[in-house]
């Protein structure tokens, strides 16, 4: 969670722009497959600086001139979430899975995440109910092998849909709790955010 209000150069704060941190936070990006979130990126600070400029591992190095070419400092983010990766099918249509990034399996359960396979489909974390749990399986940790997706489809459908390899992140629209923010992926496109407001305030200030 993080505050909703940023300083102002004198005292008081000013809400921030909840439109673009919703979205720079709601546009999927697990590692390796930061296409979506990067073109958006492109898309908003295209006008707010010198030059930009794509490596060849996908980094967007946007430069701004400075007052004195002597002197160079550099601001980073990364833009990438944690998420999973499809590893099988099993004969239910339950998709198993493999993490990209930490994640505490506590945290898993009935959590709504999105499969990127040939069309976005909504699905639920789901794992061993505790209505069946004998009472050595509630006093243990869940593991992530525990854990499995489903779509409510047919295993036909599932395949036709989904393959092996397919990247899937976490469905969680940002909501405002009090002065705070509540969504997905605030590590690290909070920081991603902040970086697009300094472009343009500092754009703002040459014009």
């Amino acid at each position: 969670m993080a505050s909703a209000k940023k300083k102002s150069k004198k005292q008081q704060t000013d809400k921030l722009d909840i439109d673009l941190l919703a979205a720079v936070t709601e546009i999927p990006g697990a590692p390796g497959y930061e296409k979506p979130v990067r073109d958006f990126i492109l898309s908003k600070v295209a006008g707010w600086c010198d030059s930009i400029r794509i490596d060849n591992i996908g980094n967007v190095i946007c430069h701004v001139k400075g007052k004195n070419s002597d002197e160079c400092s550099m601001a980073a983010a990364h833009m990438d979430e944690i998420g999973f990766i499809v590893k099988s099918i099993d004969d239910r249509g339950f998709i198993r899975f493999h993490t990209l990034g930490g994640f505490d399996p506590k945290a898993l359960t009935a959590q709504r995440v999105i499969i990127h396979g040939k069309e976005d489909l909504i699905g639920t974390m789901g794992g061993k109910p505790i209505h069946i749990m004998d009472p050595a399986d509630r006093a243990k940790m869940p593991k992530l092998t525990e854990f499995f997706i489903d779509l409510g489809l047919p295993v036909d459908e599932v395949k036709k849909l989904v393959d092996v390899g397919d990247p899937i992140t976490r469905w969680s629209p940002l909501v405002e709790v009090g002065d705070c923010v509540n969504c997905k992926s605030l590590d690290n496109r909070a920081s991603v955010f902040v970086l697009m407001e300094t472009l343009r305030e500092l754009k703002e200030e040459k014009a």
